[in-house]
């Protein structure tokens, strides 16, 4: 089963602690300097960052490659005045309708381009559909946090959905395979296993401070989660800037 098929029914019950007000409210603070209507939410998954954005008044375009991650971000924008538009679009072929203004990506999604190649496709892509002296602001999780996560087990759990996270790191290729065994409780009361690989790159800050210079953006800045700092050693996630 690919990546975020069966996950995508139970994805935001499991994934309660992302903090995902805090993260658009630094979004939108770092978009302040910025003439900024039109946005684009790269990677959107169930859509809970470009709703948000867009009860705020901007004009949001979400895009991800999963339609079932789509189809509950569409669900859950049907009470919005000003709902995004929902586009199933890979991040290495995006096209979008028209150029926006800026661009976000969050909870780590830039880390599932695990080739130089895709990492390369997917900023040009941005830097195709983003408006001159638009900014990009996405996170990423850190080779020190995924290294750490080799070998790791651990459990989430709601009252209709069970899951067993197993992750194993490889120093060779820098990629951190997720292993995800879901249990989900089906109307009958009785409970349907499934199983879904993940595959996150350790992104190295001074290669994607490259792949963005190569793409043709200028200006990058990097900072700790969620803060204007310079990053630290032990961050488990970084803040990118890129204009």
């Amino acid at each position: 089963m690919r990546a975020y098929q069966g996950l995508a029914g139970s994805y935001d019950g499991l994934m309660e602690d992302a903090a995902y007000r805090r993260r658009a409210s630094y979004l939108l603070r770092r978009l302040r300097p910025f003439q900024t209507e039109h946005i684009l939410d790269l990677g959107c998954g169930t859509g809970t960052i470009a709703c948000l954005l867009a009860a705020q008044g901007l004009r949001v375009t979400a895009a991800d490659d999963s339609a079932e991650m789509l189809a509950q971000a569409a669900r859950k924008a049907e009470s919005l005045e000003n709902p995004p538009l929902f586009i199933q679009q890979s991040m290495t072929r995006l096209r979008l309708p028209e150029p926006v203004d800026a661009v976000v990506s969050t909870i780590d999604a830039l880390n599932y381009l695990t080739s130089r190649r895709d990492l390369a496709a997917a900023l040009g892509r941005v830097r195709k559909w983003l408006r001159p002296g638009g900014p990009f602001l996405f996170d990423v999780n850190t080779p020190a946090k995924l290294r750490r996560m080799d070998r790791q087990v651990w459990m989430d759990e709601t009252e209709d959905a069970f899951c067993v996270w197993r992750t194993f790191f490889s120093e060779k290729s820098g990629v951190c395979t997720y292993q995800v065994d879901l249990f989900q409780l089906r109307p009958d009361g009785a409970w349907e296993r499934s199983f879904e690989e993940h595959r996150e790159r350790a992104w190295e800050r001074e290669t994607l401070e490259a792949a963005l210079h190569a793409a043709g953006f200028a200006e990058i800045s990097v900072y700790s989660d969620l803060t204007c700092r310079p990053p630290g050693p032990d961050d488990d996630r970084w803040q990118f800037l890129a204009v």
